[in-house]
């Protein structure tokens, strides 16, 4: 019996085989096994092992316990209870009382009356000065009854948690550095924090599942609710957008972030597994389907957020659960200038052109062929054949090959708003990938844009690319088979990130003006990293869009690095990589985890250290 038959079997019970059942009425048979090999997929850095190593000691939580505060934050911890199992509420609470920093409040909120077991329980915790208990005279659903705890807190900041959750117990101590840290570094306190978590089982038996987010990213928020537990933030904020609002009942909390983070002065992610979200049949947790209305109320506050901050956008749900489509509407019919690189490959570059007129749905465009050095007499007959006509206007660059040089020169003779790098050897596949870009271009705050990639054999090639992966930058989820989702669902999602491709990458021409165009010291490699890391430095945001579909063929034009001066002139690129980004490369990129593996490309944990930076 294979070792993947085995870990299934040992899964199975009737509610599993319940919920696989509905699982594959939803998805159909194809989605269904895909995602099916992914849940069994055995993991490279098994889970369980690595969180007890990476978890706090018990002689680092002593440490913890003994360090002196000159100005400690009082925190709030808010509950909303109803038919509360008394197992798990004695659970929950032990794990708010053995919290390592000590300057806390649990304010518990009961909106079950009935349960006289609850009633008494509850009494007997009260005797802890630090726990406040109110009891209502009727049940108001997950957000009456959150504000009800809201109004009881009295702390300067406020967290969330679920009656049946856990805290690490150096969650509250985390958070109160990090505030502590940001207010040093940025002069003021961040109003916004999230941590990292887990899945654990109803027992408390099995850790599993770990969510390891990136910095805050507005685009990934707007496709799932990414920031979920443990959430952090200040009275000031609260007071300032309100609790929580039951019109999105069942996604009241995904509302009430979208909200928090319009206004939030300072958004802090605390890269550490420190809330675990008990999982039952009726948890979302474990069983999306048990609560499908939330996920029509998480697009109503998808929606509701977008108009909030004066953005036209189509919100859609995805198969996934809880994954949503924002698609935004191109306004008027601003001029796309392609720029493309070439030297001889007339067939490729004719099947590029080809998909190009054949497919795409925007019309608005020009297509700006540059020249380069090529030796073929079948390119220039090619060339004569489509300068002039459907748009497209060959330039000639006669220097030496400089990949950013060529870039910079095809851009001055384009017209248009927005600049499409394209390479030679791309073929396209969605028809609208030109608009779904355009559409994000056009946004306020975005510089560039970028596609999902696929070599010819349907694996990926490009889904955006981290910066320290592989050394300087790598792109991620590379040979994963089309249609899986990866990691937290993360290739299929709209995301902000550091760098996207120049194979397929389209730029506001501003953003591009304004940061100098391509850094024309990085001849062949990472050019495109470097312009995407100084736009990110300038203010703007850099957005994957995986419905951007293309087929890529890679570097046919400029082969391989296979001379010794090749090897020389790469190795010069690392090294002013490594020099002009030494802080990002150090830190690590915010849009990845810390904790994450730099040598994989698949959202792998990191085993080499024994804790995250």
């Amino acid at each position: 019996m294979s070792s993947t038959v085995s870990r299934l079997i040992r899964k199975l019970n009737f509610y599993t085989i319940k919920k696989g059942i509905k699982y594959l009425q939803h998805f159909g048979l194809k989605e269904f096994l895909i995602r099916l090999s992914d849940r069994i997929e055995p993991e490279e850095v098994p889970y369980e092992p690595w969180y007890e190593q990476h978890r706090a000691s018990e002689t680092e939580l002593e440490r913890q316990r003994t360090q002196r505060w000159k100005q400690p934050l009082p925190i709030s911890i808010v509950v909303p209870l109803y038919r509360t199992p008394l197992p798990y509420l004695e659970q929950m609470i032990d794990s708010v009382r053995q919290q390592s920093y000590p300057h806390w409040e649990l304010c518990l909120v009961n909106g079950s009356p009935e349960d006289e077991k609850l009633s008494r329980a509850l009494l007997s915790y009260a005797e802890d000065t630090r726990i406040h208990v109110k009891t209502l005279a009727e049940n108001q659903g997950i957000a009456g009854n959150t504000n009800a705890a809201l109004q009881m807190a009295e702390g300067a900041y406020i967290g969330l948690l679920d009656h049946d959750d856990l805290l690490a117990p150096d969650a509250l101590y985390e958070i109160a550095s990090a505030i502590t840290r940001e207010e040093k570094a940025a002069g003021r306190k961040p109003e916004l924090l999230y941590t990292d978590e887990d899945k654990v089982e109803s027992d408390l038996s099995r850790h599993f599942q770990p969510n390891l987010k990136p910095d805050f990213s507005p685009d990934l928020l707007r496709s799932n609710n990414y920031i979920c537990h443990f959430l952090v933030f200040a009275r000031s904020l609260y007071e300032r957008v309100g609790g929580l609002d039951a019109r999105y009942e069942g996604a009241q909390d995904y509302d009430f972030i979208l909200r928090c983070t319009e206004t939030a002065d300072g958004i802090c992610h605390v890269p550490r597994i420190l809330y675990h979200w008990r999982i039952s049949a009726q948890s979302t947790a474990d069983n999306p389907i048990s609560k499908a209305y939330a996920y029509e109320s998480g697009k109503r506050a998808i929606e509701a957020h977008l108009a909030r901050v004066g953005l036209a956008g189509e919100v859609s749900r995805k198969k996934d659960f809880g994954c949503y489509r924002v698609k935004y509407p191109v306004q008027g019919e601003p001029l796309v200038s392609v720029v493309i690189p070439n030297k001889d490959e007339t067939e490729t570059l004719r099947k590029c052109l080809t998909s190009i007129f054949e497919k795409t749905t925007w019309k608005n465009y020009e297509i700006i062929i540059v020249e380069n050095n090529s030796e073929t007499c079948e390119i220039f007959e090619y060339y004569k054949e489509i300068d002039g006509r459907n748009g497209v206007h060959v330039v000639y660059w006669d220097r030496e090959f400089n990949y950013s040089a060529i870039n910079n020169f095809g851009i001055q003779h384009a017209k248009g708003e927005y600049i499409l790098c394209l390479n030679n050897d791309i073929e396209v596949i969605s028809p609208d990938w030109m608009t779904e870009l355009l559409g994000h271009c056009q946004r306020p705050g975005t510089g560039a844009a970028g596609a999902l990639l696929y070599y010819p054999d349907d694996t990926i090639q490009h889904a955006g690319i981290i910066i320290g992966i592989g050394g300087v930058a790598g792109s991620v989820f590379v040979d994963m088979k089309r249609g899986h989702t990866g990691y937290m669902h993360r290739e299929s999602l709209q995301q902000d990130l550091s760098a996207v491709t120049a194979a397929c990458m389209m730029i506001k021409r501003e953003a591009f003006d304004a940061v100098g165009g391509f850094e024309e010291r990085l001849a062949i490699a990472f050019n495109d990293v470097d312009f995407c890391l100084r736009l990110r430095e300038a203010g703007y945001l850099i957005v994957y869009d995986p419905y951007a579909e293309l087929y890529h063929y890679e570097s046919k034009t400029r082969g391989t690095e296979d001379t010794e001066a090749k090897a020389r002139r790469f190795q010069t690129e690392i090294e002013y990589m490594r020099t002009r980004w030494i802080r990002i490369l150090k830190e690590g990129d915010p849009y990845y985890n810390r904790n994450l593996s730099l040598s994989k490309w698949n959202y792998s944990l990191r085993s080499n250290e024994r804790k995250g930076k």
